[in-house]
């Protein structure tokens, strides 16, 4: 049972239609999953708590009224019978049923308490409680479905029919009809209905839904796209590389309602403590009935009323859910913003961190090299051209750091043009432009060819010393200039490791297996607390363990692939990028969906919120039982006090846990 998603599983040989008929016998619409969603409920059926209770309500209000205006008693006591009866039947016959299984819930208690004040001859009063605990059930189902639409509101990002090509011919079909490799046709301002590869046009795609960016994602050809994002403008051709099953928002609607139906140990706990507490309250109600007029010689009827009171405000209904509301609103409310918390435990566990763990490469940095510098050093020749210059010999080269120089150059115009490239294992490359041999590569390339690097030598030692990779640019007999090539911090990454320490986090470190003085380069620009460079995966691993021992909780975040020993070890571990990387799903307890780290101290002050709205929930629902049972034995508790103490424990828990559904990230 998935309290959270209202779903069950059943597994093994299945007769679906005798599974859809007890359904219906309590008002449950039942399909297969995947199946498309059933018709909208009748009237009745959707306000099945309301209306019974409404007609309660009248019933027992028309009772008192006809009391005062000195009515018959039998016409009195018949009114309140029928207020009983339409208020009480729902929950008499659960009552019942659960007695029979010897499960005493809040059912049982309700019916005994209402059957006990009928027997005494307190008819009003069992009308009011029976009215009551209906208004206390209405409440109660519709705050969780509230919460449960939020839920839902995500398995309706994404649109049900998609136009695509097919063998040449256009046509819109269903979503589940939709082939891998088919062609993927989107209009401006129209949701993608699938994930796949942009193959033609440019777009700003809104990807708020998935990875929870405020800002659109400028897109181009051969990037990937999902299925419930928003193109922005200009026609876009999208191969299909995912079927509507398994894209990214469908696996991320599948892991919100897993993480629902993990139990957090507070609520395991507190399940536990109600299993226990249920019995030992209706005992300790049989001995307030029992005992002053066996022992005592007190007349039956007062401590009768006290024992069925006692029964009614011990009801568990808010201590049990106090815990999974929260819960479900956290993780919902986590999935809405970009951040998939994969279960509550991890949420509970988020909310106790102190220290936080991040690798550099792709975490706290962009993952790519970029220029950084470029300084020319031979006399008449500027930067613009030596770059230029570089660029011609790189064009030809695939390595990651020429990329870099290209990408730079691409703004300089040039009409510089390179033959005969030849790449140079472990050193750099060179090609003849313009008529003459031009070297781009490291200082010992050109130490070993005999030339002396100049001016450009003090240049390099100052940017290796800074943690940057060097490249200078010359002939067969002199250097031209140097370009400094590093992996630059990520433009947020500063901002977040200073809102996470607003957020209660006191130690933050980089772990990586960086050189030292680039990882310390870094550990500067982004304000980490300390760096610990060139670490083995294992050594990672020592490291978090270390943390944690000095920390008691640590966080580890990381890309999900190479930081998976690290991820497990860490008491929570974090992976960025989780859109459309399966492996950053499966291994992390938590996901952010973007490259994001603005959504890491979101996380943890949600956390510790939803952790701090656990401990007043129960604290509420405790408080306001302790109260009401002091004040049965001196005989101030009577039912329908009871039953206000009950309902407005049950509600105020509920809407208390909801309040992290408006929870935002800082902007």
């Amino acid at each position: 049972m998935n309290f959270g998603a209202a779903k069950v599983t059943i597994e093994g040989d299945v007769d679906r239609k005798l599974v859809a008929e007890k359904g219906a016998a309590h008002h449950i619409q039942v399909r297969p999953e995947g199946e498309a969603e059933v018709a909208p409920a009748p009237f009745w059926q959707a306000n099945r708590h309301a209306i019974p209770t409404g007609i309660a309500a009248v019933l027992a209000v028309a009772g008192q009224v006809a009391a005062h205006a000195g009515a018959g008693r039998n016409l009195v006591l018949a009114v309140y019978v029928l207020a009983i009866l339409v208020g009480g039947y729902s929950t008499a016959r659960k009552g019942l049923r659960s007695l029979l299984r010897l499960d005493f819930d809040m059912n049982v208690l309700m019916t005994i308490a209402v059957a006990g004040a009928a027997a005494i001859g307190q008819w009003s009063e069992g009308a009011v409680v029976a009215v009551l605990f209906g208004v206390s059930e209405t409440l109660e189902a519709y705050t969780m479905d509230r919460a449960r639409r939020s839920l839902r509101s995500l398995m309706a990002i994404a649109p049900k029919a998609a136009r695509i090509r097919r063998d040449g011919r256009e046509a819109e079909v269903a979503v589940a009809d939709v082939r891998l490799g088919d062609t993927l046709l989107v209009r401006p301002g129209e949701k993608l209905a699938m994930d796949g590869v942009l193959t033609s046009g440019r777009s700003a795609i809104d990807q708020a839904a998935i990875t929870g960016e405020s800002l659109p994602v400028e897109t181009a050809p051969g990037d990937e796209v999902f299925a419930g994002t928003v193109n922005g403008h200009g026609g876009l051709e999208v191969q299909v590389t995912r079927l509507a099953e398994d894209s990214t928002i469908s696996r991320v609607i599948h892991l919100v309602e897993e993480a629902q139906a993990q139990r957090a140990p507070t609520q395991t706990f507190v399940e536990r403590f109600a299993r226990y507490y249920t019995p030992a309250v209706m005992v300790l109600s049989a001995l307030i009935v029992a005992v002053p007029p066996v022992l005592l010689a007190q007349p039956w009827a007062p401590w009768i009323y006290r024992g069925l009171s006692l029964l009614v405000v011990a009801c568990p209904c808010a201590l049990v859910v106090s815990t999974p509301v929260t819960i479900v609103a956290a993780i919902t409310n986590a999935a809405r913003n970009g951040v998939l918390i994969k279960g509550g435990a991890h949420l509970e566990r988020a909310g106790t961190l102190r220290a936080m763990a991040f690798d550099k490469t792709g975490t706290l940095t962009q993952g790519r090299p970029v220029v950084t510098d470029v300084e020319a050093v031979a006399a008449g020749l500027s930067a613009s051209q030596l770059l230029s210059l570089a660029a011609a010999v790189e064009s030809m080269s695939e390595h990651p750091l020429a990329r870099a120089i290209v990408g730079r150059a691409a703004s300089v115009a040039s009409d510089h043009r390179a033959v005969n490239f030849q790449a140079i294992a472990g050193r750099g490359a060179r090609a003849t432009v313009d008529g003459q041999e031009i070297y781009v590569g490291s200082p010992t390339l050109f130490a070993e060819q005999g030339v002396a690097p100049g001016p450009a030598g003090p240049l390099a030692e100052r940017w290796q010393a800074e943690g940057k990779t060097v490249m200078l640019v010359g002939s067969a007999t002199e250097v031209l200039g140097a370009i400094a090539v590093a992996d630059t911090a990520r433009a947020g990454s500063a901002a977040a490791l200073a809102a996470l320490r607003r957020a209660g986090i006191v130690h933050t470190v980089m772990l990586t297996g960086d050189h030292a003085a680039t990882a310390r380069s870094v550990g500067r620009q982004v304000g980490v607390d300390e760096v610990r460079a060139e670490l083995l995966p294992q050594q990672k691993v020592a490291a978090v363990r270390e943390l944690a021992a000095q920390h008691g909780a640590i966080g580890m975040v990381g890309d999900g692939v190479n930081d998976a020993p690290a991820l497990a070890a860490a008491t929570v571990g974090i992976a960025m990028g989780g859109a459309g990387t399966d492996v950053a799903l499966e291994t992390a307890d938590i996901a952010l969906m973007a490259d994001d780290l603005s959504k890491l101290p979101f996380t943890i002050k949600l956390s510790r919120s939803a952790l701090a709205v656990i401990k007043q929930n129960i604290a509420i629902a405790l408080g306001l039982k302790l109260l009401a049972v002091a004040a049965v034995f001196p005989g101030w508790l009577t039912l329908w006090l009871a039953i206000v103490a009950d309902m407005g424990a049950t509600v105020l828990v509920t809407l208390n846990g909801m309040r992290l559904l408006r929870m935002k990230p800082e902007r």
